[in-house]
């Protein structure tokens, strides 16, 4: 999906630089650009973009932004829905629950489907407390308490420091600050929210503890038999510790640009000008299986910054068909692991409750790689999507992801609330 998205905002700014072409070439009644253009009063009024509480408070539901200070002193925005305002709940129990986004994603993604599909306003309606994780670097965790993002050594970590650090920190200030005493929560993560997942829970298996139940849509560990033409063509050059790969590594992949973020956001936000200009892009790109309301306010929010090193510890794991720790050449292998080849994963030490979610489709997350992953797991049960067609990127934004896939999963927490209370 996020590879599209990126395509996707060329093929935007293409459309908006040649619009008057565009409008030659579109059939008649598919945009009427005379009406929309012909504004005796049009003005150009750049406006601040929405944030996630933003976005969430629109709603009406209560809203916080709160920051959380890793072990290693990365600064993360974590967003909350503390209870439903149409259930007035405050003063109840609401069990806890953490979704963390993917790759070069953040927690808008979470609630770009509005309030009758999104899963963050279907759990908090459901009655529990809803927190949206954001990975260091990414547009909501752009700190730190000593360095600056102008310097590469801000940028020198890989989802491995997500799953160890950031993940380990949300959970521990979720249970703090929820104030009902409670030990454990419900987790759910997309693509890199599973891989980072993988990683806390065998290298830190005390956190598993403190899971119910762990949600992994379209999980990604192993990776030997993705079709991704994208990786499949990077990686033999950047998924090896070479020249290639150190010149990508350390950096800020696609670096943050606020004006640039705030002009997409001013193009496609559902009020504007220009949205059936994103809307008549995105309909070529993606057709009609994905919401189609949801889509333009994504690429005004996306790609949301990462680190190049997350990538191409991926790239490290497809050409290696092992799940493991960083590859960082073997004399730092040896200094750090005792060993001049990284370590394996042991996801054998996850003990936590995990539903895997899978579709038949997916290119990133091949059905036998999750099969294989399944087998090392010792507490899990595995879900195929019915829909033969189901892809990485539905799990966020398919138009029929609140049946399929989100009223599911909520079933099965409820069920565990049930069961143990």
């Amino acid at each position: 999906m996020q590879n599209r998205l990126i395509l996707a905002v060329v093929f935007l700014v293409a459309s908006v630089v040649a619009v008057k072409s565009a409008a030659v070439s579109v059939k008649q009644g598919d945009i009427d650009f005379y009406k929309l253009y012909n504004n005796p009063e049009a003005h150009i009024n750049i406006r601040d973009r929405r944030t996630t509480r933003d976005r969430m408070a629109a709603h009406g539901y209560p809203a916080e932004h709160h920051h959380i200070v890793t072990e290693d002193g990365y600064i993360l925005g974590v967003f909350r829905i503390p209870y439903s305002h149409k259930l007035n709940n405050q003063d109840k129990i609401r069990p806890i629950v953490l979704i963390q986004h993917g790759l070069t994603s953040c927690s808008d993604a979470w609630i770009l489907n509005g309030p009758n599909d999104g899963l963050p306003y279907l759990l908090a309606d459901a009655g529990f407390d809803v927190w949206i994780g954001n990975g260091r670097g990414n547009t909501y965790s752009r700190n730190h308490t000593s360095l600056s993002t102008e310097h590469p050594y801000f940028w020198r970590f890989s989802w491995h420091e997500i799953g160890y650090y950031d993940i380990a920190s949300m959970i521990d200030y979720a249970l703090k600050t929820n104030g009902q005493g409670q030990k454990s929560i419900h987790y759910v993560g997309h693509s890199q929210g599973t891989t980072v997942f993988f990683t806390l829970m065998s290298t830190r298996p005390e956190y598993n503890e403190k899971i119910k139940t762990a949600h992994m849509f379209a999980p990604v560990a192993i990776m030997t038999h993705l079709t991704s033409k994208l990786v499949r063509t990077t990686g033999p050059y950047l998924g090896h510790r070479n020249t290639y790969s150190l010149l990508f590594s350390n950096q800020e992949f696609i670096p943050h640009n606020e004006f640039l973020l705030s002009l997409l956001f001013n193009l496609c936000e559902p009020d504007l000008m220009l949205r059936p200009v994103c809307d008549k892009a995105l309909y070529n790109l993606y057709g009609d299986r994905v919401n189609m309301t949801a889509m333009p306010e994504g690429l005004a929010t996306h790609p949301s910054g990462c680190s190049t090193n997350q990538m191409l510890h991926y790239l490290q794991e497809q050409q290696s068909g092992h799940f493991r720790q960083y590859d960082h050449g073997p004399e730092k292998n040896l200094e750090l692991y005792k060993s001049e080849t990284p370590p394996d994963y042991p996801v054998e030490r996850i003990t936590a409750d995990m539903h895997l979610w899978y579709g038949e489709s997916d290119d990133l997350a091949a059905v036998e790689d999750v099969l294989a992953l399944a087998d090392r797991l010792p507490n899990k049960m595995i879900h195929r999507m019915e829909d033969p067609l189901w892809n990485h990127g539905d799990f966020a934004l398919n138009v029929e992801v609140r049946k399929h896939l989100n009223e599911p999963v909520i079933k099965i927490m409820l069920d565990f609330e049930d069961d143990n209370n």
